[in-house]
């Protein structure tokens, strides 16, 4: 059972105390940017934000959210559509996931920047990232050959928007054959749960010489995966059924795989197919996204009444234990994992002892915006 009196009030101070108060240049919601004294640019964590409270505005029409994403954007965008923050040529998919924010202003407001700006990231980025032989774009330049899960969310349902957009079935294709590689490369047989990572070149330090994948399944990286396929259905239902019909599949799968793994209070692990291990924790951007994913997926008609308990009861356990209320009375998300990767010049081995040796942390984006996404999906269920 949901508490809704709750809820609302967390979201109500959320968006009045952290997001409509942020300076776009400097958002409260970024723990990463104070933790380590980056300056703000164009990025993956502030853009989930901006599609959160995008699809606010979608729910209430509170002209104030609208405000409040196109002062953001305009920023980071330039009149003519560039961003000067962002390097195209860094080839980071994770700098994609803003695109999906720019084509929704475009919509709303009719500037022009907006879609000179997506057109130039498709044109400057997209069109020549680089890609592994089976044909999956690289992570990140920084990452040849690696598929990271991650990724698909990242940039996926933009291609897929773009492709709908602009009616290119080729871009359609590269979306499922993309979909298909990580299914048959990543999921795992046995639990159906997906790897993190995998690489072809099978050369790091956490790659398996044989599989070329990492050796665990990590949380938020699924969650993350779950939530693109939920999105590039709902995109794709009217115009691309046999990718739609894919993705739902794919999705119902996921979600009742890695329901075997939610815990007696309702909540999924950082490693979900370890709980009872060391250390493990009940971490909350991850089950967030997928009660997010899950509530869609009812939405769309895609799951039936197991999915969407699924997706209360991992909505409701994060708001029932692992919200309160500081003494400035600003809800406070707490056990997000602040972020986990593979390889780079850390040398993360994506070993358990690496995913728990990240920092554990409180109101960060990564936490806060599958809350408000969810809270979306649960309300236009009820409004049902």
């Amino acid at each position: 059972m949901i508490n809704m009196k709750k809820t609302e009030k967390i979201i109500k101070l959320y968006t009045e105390k952290l997001i409509l108060a942020s300076d776009p240049l400097f958002p409260l919601w970024n723990r990463e940017n104070f933790m380590f004294s980056k300056q703000g640019k164009w990025n993956y964590i502030d853009n989930c934000i901006i599609r959160s409270v995008l699809m606010m505005y979608d729910l209430s029409r509170d002209v104030r959210l609208l405000d409040y994403t196109v002062r953001f954007n305009d920023c980071y965008v330039e009149d003519n559509g560039d961003i000067p923050s962002m390097n195209p040529l860094d080839y980071n998919l994770d700098n994609i996931n803003g695109a999906k924010n720019l084509i929704a202003l475009y919509k709303l407001t009719g500037n022009e920047k907006y879609r000179l700006a997506v057109d130039k990231l498709y044109a400057q980025q997209i069109c020549s990232q680089p890609r592994l032989d089976c044909g999956n774009f690289y992570h990140k330049a920084i990452y040849p050959m690696q598929i990271w899960l991650d990724g698909s969310y990242m940039a996926l349902p933009f291609l897929a928007e773009y492709a709908v957009q602009t009616k290119d079935n080729a871009l359609l294709d590269d979306v499922k054959n993309q979909l298909e590689n990580i299914i048959r490369l990543m999921r795992d047989s046995n639990t159906g749960l997906y790897y993190h990572g995998y690489e072809q070149s099978r050369i790091t330090c956490w790659s398996d010489k044989t599989t070329g994948l990492s050796q665990e399944f990590w949380l938020r990286a699924m969650g993350w995966y779950a939530s693109a396929l939920a999105d590039i259905c709902e995109i794709t239902q009217d115009y691309a059924p046999e990718l739609s019909e894919l993705c739902a599949e794919s999705l119902c799968s996921l979600i009742n795989a890695v329901s075997q793994y939610i815990t007696h209070e309702g909540m999924l692990c950082q490693l979900p197919a370890k709980p009872d291990l060391k250390d493990n924790y009940p971490e909350t951007s991850g089950t967030l996204l997928f009660a997010y994913a899950s509530l869609k997926a009812y939405r769309l008609g895609v799951g039936g009444e197991n999915i969407k308990n699924t997706g209360i009861k991992l909505f409701s356990a994060v708001v029932d234990n692992y919200i309160t209320f500081n003494t400035d009375n600003l809800p406070v998300l707490s056990n997000t994992c602040l972020v986990a990767g593979l390889g780079g010049s850390q040398n993360r081995d994506g070993s358990a002892e690496y995913y728990l040796s990240e920092p554990v942390v409180k109101n960060e984006a990564k936490g806060i915006a599958p809350l408000i996404m969810a809270y979306t999906e649960l309300m236009r269920i009820l409004k049902v």
